[in-house]
């Protein structure tokens, strides 16, 4: 059966351009709300001198006999703000109550914050790195802390990790040198204009053997620079998705109107995780989610 989509006209301003948010993006009826619990990390061994916050999203009906699948928030606040354009939390809700996917705990990891320094914010230096250094720190340190409290399954495709911006980059980086720990990742306006020494992965998906990844992106017509030759962000995200066609990815590229905002990754994340966990083998040999 084809899928019917509803006639939308195309705005013709491609800047100004905001998306209303679907029915999964505020509380359903009937979908009992999940527990948010708030830990600290203090001084991490990976990024030394750093404090932050992790919120652990336990949806309704968690059983710790039964391990659950995870989603890893890149910018954990900003995307578990019910108020904001995400609202992370209440997707999961959502969509866990009505077995759109498997239960999955959501857990929200702030970027580090130096204290007392003079540039104290440290989420640049640890989304737009492409080194291995936030997935050790995710490993090392952020899920033996969930782990210890919530049964987590092992299975590399129940467990995604979700950004947007630079931390559309560390999601991409932590999947594509992690596929043993997250076998999808959501990539939302990523920055890999500004990674340093430039976006590798138009080059390295061409090179390199397909990883057993499920990879979704969204880029926007007018996202920073877009008519720019050099830190151009809508064509570095076109040559990435460009790249992981050419290589055989079972990936998705969402192209929408707008700048550089949420709005978009917010009203497309409930269809997201159900693209992105959904069962069956995804190419490459993906494996079958149960």
């Amino acid at each position: 059966m084809p899928t019917l989509v509803p006639y939308r006209p195309l705005p013709l301003d491609q800047a100004d351009v905001v998306y209303a948010h679907g029915p999964d993006s505020a509380p359903r009826r009937g979908a009992t709300p999940g527990t948010t619990v708030e830990l600290d990390l203090v001084d991490s061994a990976t990024y030394p001198g750093t404090t932050r916050k992790v919120w652990v999203h336990v949806p309704a009906g968690y059983r710790r006999e039964h391990p659950a699948g995870l989603v890893v928030f890149n910018d954990g606040w900003w995307c578990l703000d019910p108020t904001g354009q995400v609202r992370g939390a209440v997707v999961l809700d959502n969509l866990v109550h009505r077995g759109d996917i498997p239960m999955v705990l959501g857990i929200f990891v702030d970027p580090g914050v130096i204290v007392d320094a003079e540039q104290p914010k440290n989420r640049n230096v640890e989304y737009d790195a492409f080194d291995d250094r936030y997935l050790t720190f995710l490993r090392r340190e952020v899920l033996p802390l969930v782990s210890a409290r919530w049964a987590i399954i092992g299975n590399p495709g129940l467990r995604v990790i979700c950004g947007g911006s630079s931390g559309g980059n560390a999601a991409f980086t932590a999947a594509w040198k992690g596929p043993d720990l997250f076998g999808g990742a959501l990539c939302f306006l990523s920055s890999f204009a500004q990674m340093p020494g430039g976006n590798p992965y138009p080059d390295l998906l061409g090179q390199t053997e397909p990883k057993a990844l499920r990879i979704f992106l969204q880029a926007g017509h007018r996202d920073l620079g877009w008519d720019k030759p050099r830190r151009n962000w809508l064509a570095e995200n076109l040559r990435t998705a460009a790249a992981l066609a050419e290589a055989g990815y079972d990936f998705r590229l969402g192209l929408g109107d707008g700048g550089h905002s949420p709005n978009h990754e917010g009203v497309l994340l409930p269809d997201a995780l159900r693209w992105i966990l959904r069962s069956g083998e995804g190419a490459r040999g993906l494996e079958a989610v149960p």
